[in-house]
């Protein structure tokens, strides 16, 4: 039995999913089995991983209809047979001593759930080195830093979990901000997490203009989750109640953005909504230390007028809320 089950869902990514898989196979830790889940792509996708499955047998290939990201995701834990699992996103890629960090930083602080750095990777922009700690935390406090956006995040890909940790827990189809929509239940099933910040996977992020990341329905997902999260923090954690109040203003800010920058920004109703939400809640952002300068400043504009803040959103190229 392989000690760690990698999990990677794939679809329509053959322009990237050699570079991931590639850095899988070479990873320093080498007892793991690599399952593939192929989520109905339509590209050659399919067949990339078919190969890698005929020339090592560690690799396992699910192929199945397309479901999206979280079902592909639970395909892969039902079919898992090592006691600990990892989740990389196809277009992504890792150090070649990732794994081999998290399963001993796991094993020797006798963890549930082992942490590292990420890399943002953006095309023409260097990335941001971040001080390196490590630490042996409760879940509290591993929600305190992730609600506080600082060193660690809500992402399933950095991380290593206890198989056990996944005997009740699965990732919610059809939602699309589903890291964030699981975190607190996985958390909650720790009783210690391990974080080692060394930047060891390479999130790569593939952002276009703006304008084409404008907005649909699913973007409420992501109020409504740290709603949802913010409702089970004031019942669990009531001391990080003003820091997930704080990611619920900025899962609003975050969507409001997306509506402003759309073409049919006054067709949509729900940003009367929002935009009522952050006025009610204004003394909380003015004052609020986890929120930037220049977002604050946005919200002034949105207070005077939401043209002028649309024309903010418009200048600045990319969301502020992030």
């Amino acid at each position: 039995m392989p000690k760690i089950s990698i999990i990677v869902p794939v679809y329509n990514v053959e322009k990237y999913l050699q570079k991931c898989v590639d850095s899988i196979l070479a990873q320093s830790f080498r007892d793991y089995e690599l399952i593939l889940v192929d989520d109905g792509a339509t590209d050659a996708s399919p067949s990339i991983c078919d190969d890698y499955a005929e020339k090592d047998q560690r690799v396992k290939v699910i192929h199945k209809q397309n479901g999206g990201l979280s079902d592909a995701r639970n395909a892969g834990i039902n079919v898992a047979s090592a006691p600990f699992l990892g989740f990389i996103d196809s277009d992504d890629y890792i150090a070649p001593d990732m794994y081999e960090q998290l399963y001993f930083d796991m094993i020797d602080g006798q963890a549930d759930l082992a942490i590292c750095g990420i890399y943002d990777i953006y095309e023409n922009k260097d990335p941001k080195q971040l001080p390196e700690v490590r630490k042996v935390l409760t879940p509290e406090q591993t929600l305190k830093m992730i609600l506080d956006a600082k060193l660690i995040s809500v992402h399933a890909v950095n991380k290593l979990y206890r198989r056990e940790i996944f005997s009740k827990i699965r990732y919610p189809v059809n939602v699309t901000t589903e890291d964030a929509a699981v975190i607190i239940p996985i958390l909650q099933a720790c009783k210690k997490v391990v974080i080692n910040t060394k930047q060891q996977y390479y999130y790569v992020h593939h952002v276009g203009t703006i304008s084409s990341r404008s907005f649909s329905d699913r973007d409420l997902d992501t109020i409504n989750v740290w709603e949802r999260n913010e409702e089970i923090v004031k019942r669990t954690f009531p001391a990080l109640a003003y820091a997930c109040h704080t990611r619920v203003c900025w899962a609003n800010f975050l969507v409001l953005d997306k509506i402003m920058v759309s073409k049919n920004w006054r067709t949509i109703a729900v940003r009367k909504k929002i935009i009522l939400f952050l006025k009610k809640n204004w003394r909380f952002i003015i004052k609020n230390n986890r929120l930037t300068k220049g977002r604050k400043l946005a919200f002034l504009a949105l207070v005077i007028n939401e043209v002028l803040y649309r024309q903010i959103i418009l200048q600045t190229k990319t969301t502020l809320g992030d």
